[in-house]
């Protein structure tokens, strides 16, 4: 029988299909390293290259059965590495775009949900972080930003000073920072679920 490691890349696809974790395994350690080097080259970052290729080879099991090349293995690899190193790019380019416009809107004061908002899967996700503030906070914010009343109509409601009504939005939009990245990732996924396939 063949070793393995003698076998070609051509070979171990054909393995590699029919499930052998062996063929997969020789794979792994026939082009970890190559890719990894290039995917460092990519994005600079150490983390972010491993990540990379992780993902890929996670990838290429999980699709075993479906995997067609119409190259050579070492040109699908690599061109898997560049495919996911342009895709992050994407996602970061339309995280920040997000986050920007978020915070602008919570800074402002301005967060008309109907107008920001229009899908209802998403607009119960909003609720569910504005709902997960200590109870105060959830109830000012959500007056203020989505019902619009004044920082004085809210203090007169709740019996509060009007400066401890602002201190608590201030905290409010604080704690909701923090949150953020979670909720970017959820805009991204019902927005822009084909990025995530």
């Amino acid at each position: 029988m063949i070793a393995y490691k003698e076998r070609t890349d051509t070979q171990l696809v054909d393995l590699l299909k029919s499930g052998d974790h062996a063929a997969f395994t020789e794979i792994y350690k026939r082009f970890s390293g190559l890719l990894y080097s290039y995917a460092f080259k990519l994005t600079g970052d150490t983390d972010t290259a491993k990540d990379l290729v992780q993902e890929l080879f996670i990838s290429l099991w999980d699709k075993r059965e479906k995997t067609e090349l119409l190259t050579s293995l070492s040109s699908y690899l690599y061109s898997a590495v560049r495919y996911k190193f342009l895709k992050l790019i994407a996602h970061q380019k339309i995280k920040s775009a997000y986050a920007e416009r978020f915070l602008n809107i919570l800074e402002q004061g301005s967060w008309a949900i109907d107008h920001y908002i229009t899908d209802k899967e998403l607009a119960a996700e909003v609720e569910k972080l504005v709902s997960s503030l200590p109870k105060k906070q959830a109830r000012i914010f959500a007056l203020s930003r989505l019902e619009y009343r004044s920082h004085e109509e809210i203090a007169q409601e709740m019996e509060l000073s009007e400066k401890t009504v602002k201190n608590i939005m201030s905290q409010a939009v604080k704690n909701l920072r923090l949150k953020i990245g979670t909720f970017l990732m959820l805009i991204l996924v019902i927005l822009f679920p084909e990025i995530f396939l």
